[in-house]
């Protein structure tokens, strides 16, 4: 440690705002729910989703990407790359988008969630543990050391384990939320022991500091540098459901309340990349020849494995609806690992790719699970085969799951998802690859079936009564659909808000 190092860390509250803002919101619609008679506990949701909003207007004034926080260099702010080597939290531009994606999901979830929590399931548990996950996950693209990352992971990740299991009385429910916990703490645990094994080859924890120190670990504790990196992996893996760590992901959505799986496949996705994209690109560079061919591998083990399940759901069975949903959310993880793969060949530039197509996911994923949420309401079976005819009954849910389906498959018009894939086969390309990109080629054409053979039920002339959309929509709900149909549409017609992020340094 040089002469010039301080022990003594300020604290920018300013730059670390967003995700503590979040959380002192959910400490205070738990004290509320002591006081708030039960006739008015929808009033917590409302405090819930203006504290989102609040958390996401507060990234603004951090739009430059230039401050970080909690630094063993003197001061609070730094503005070069070699100032901010001891910092822990980072609110650079890879931070703020994935901030914006988190809180921004986290809001969407709220407005969905907010029918259900008037009749079944607890308003004030329900909103504490849904901003207590969203703070965790939107510390967790700031953390810049390996202490700070673990515990954010674990902030995203335990409260969302209440979430899954929330449903009082409910058997399915309590065994996905038992699934899901414990698959996730025997990765939390493996994650720990590599991050162990790292300090002690490196005797640092700052990602950075790791970085600059990889060169200089003894050859006798190589190995175990090497080992400490592929378990560190585990656990971001295990949240992103790149298999085999995928087996959690139908069981804990079907038993799951909607909301909470809409919010899983998206923040929950979004923990599990940055975490694997900070341990990669910033942490462990020297070591790209260990994660690299590992993450390449993931990627196309997990877009086949997601497709293929997929692709074999039965639209008449029970649940068969979030289930295609969940699965789809698996070969989508594999897309998403690509551009990270791919960044261990040319470059750690190739990760904005994930980032782009991170946003188009999410948003058209939570419009795809706010459609079913609708049509949930009159058909509780959430089955593929309850949306056949929803066109003659409700024009418009119709016509915007048709668009978010679209998306996900990468048709027009839904131009966003076509670029996105683009994007990410060409980052594939570039860093020689091309065994990875025929896979995903075919994993693309197999992905068609499904989402067209939905979209299709859409428009077709039901058998029996179509589903009932519309008049009986609750208003968040409506809302939802429209902010997510928008963003969709919006980032269709100009799609270089996100693209702009794969060919933009974030780090």
């Amino acid at each position: 440690m040089s002469a010039t190092t301080s022990l003594v860390q300020s604290v920018d509250w300013a730059t670390i705002a967003p995700p503590t803002l979040t959380a002192l919101v959910a400490l205070g619609v738990l004290v509320a729910d002591l006081f708030v008679p039960q006739e008015r506990k929808q009033l917590l949701g409302w405090i819930s989703l203006g504290g989102l909003a609040a958390a996401l207007a507060l990234l603004l004034p951090l739009r430059a990407g230039d401050r970080a926080t909690f630094c063993l260099t003197a001061g609070a702010r730094a503005d070069s790359a070699a100032q901010t080597a001891g910092c822990s939290y980072t609110a650079d531009h890879f931070t703020l988008v994935v901030q914006l994606l988190v809180l921004g999901g986290a809001l969407l979830t709220a407005l969905l969630s907010l029918p259900a929590t008037r009749k079944e399931l607890p308003a004030g548990e329900y909103w504490f543990l849904l901003l207590s996950s969203a703070a965790g996950a939107a510390l967790l693209p700031a953390s810049r050391d390996l202490a700070t990352l673990v515990v954010a992971l674990e902030v995203a990740s335990l409260p969302a384990f209440a979430l899954v299991g929330l449903k009082r009385g409910d058997r399915r429910s309590g065994e996905a939320a038992l699934k899901f916990f414990l698959s996730s703490v025997t990765a939390t645990a493996v994650t720990l022991l590599g991050a162990s094994f790292v300090y002690a080859a490196t005797g640092t924890l700052h990602l950075t500091e790791i970085a600059a120190r990889q060169g200089e670990v003894p050859g006798q504790l190589q190995t175990l540098a090497e080992a400490g990196v592929a378990l560190t992996l585990v656990g971001f893996a295990f949240k992103i459901a790149a298999v085999p760590f995928h087996f959690w992901v139908p069981d804990t959505y079907t038993g799951a309340p909607l909301p909470v799986a809409a919010y899983l496949s998206v923040v929950g996705k979004a923990v599990g990349l940055t975490g694997l994209i900070l341990v990669t690109v910033v942490a462990f560079p020297s070591y790209a020849d260990v994660w690299g061919p590992a993450l390449a591998v993931l990627a196309a083990l997990t877009m086949t494995a997601g497709n293929a399940a997929a692709l074999r759901q039965d639209p008449a069975r029970e649940g068969s609806a979030v289930r295609l949903l969940a699965w789809s959310s698996v070969a989508q993880a594999g897309y998403l690992l690509v551009p990270i793969a791919a960044a261990a060949y040319s470059g750690d530039g190739q990760v904005g790719a994930t980032v782009a197509y991170a946003l188009m996911y999410a948003v058209v994923n939570l419009g795809a699970f706010a459609v079913v949420a609708l049509v949930a309401r009159t058909h509780p079976g959430k089955r593929i085969s309850d949306h056949t005819g929803l066109y003659a009954t409700g024009p418009a849910a119709a016509l915007a799951l048709a668009f978010f389906l679209l998306n996900l498959a990468g048709l027009p018009p839904g131009i966003i998802g076509l670029f996105a894939k683009v994007t990410v086969f060409s980052s594939a390309v570039d860093a020689g690859l091309g065994w990875l990109a025929v896979v995903m080629g075919v994993n693309v054409v197999i992905g068609l079936a499904y989402y067209l053979r939905w979209t299709a039920l859409l428009f077709r002339t039901p058998e029996h009564a179509a589903p009932e959309a519309g008049h009986r929509a609750p208003a968040p709900v409506t809302l939802a659909i429209v902010l997510t149909a928008a963003a969709g549409a919006v980032l269709s017609g100009y799609p270089q808000f996100a693209l702009r992020f794969a060919t933009t340094a974030l780090f």
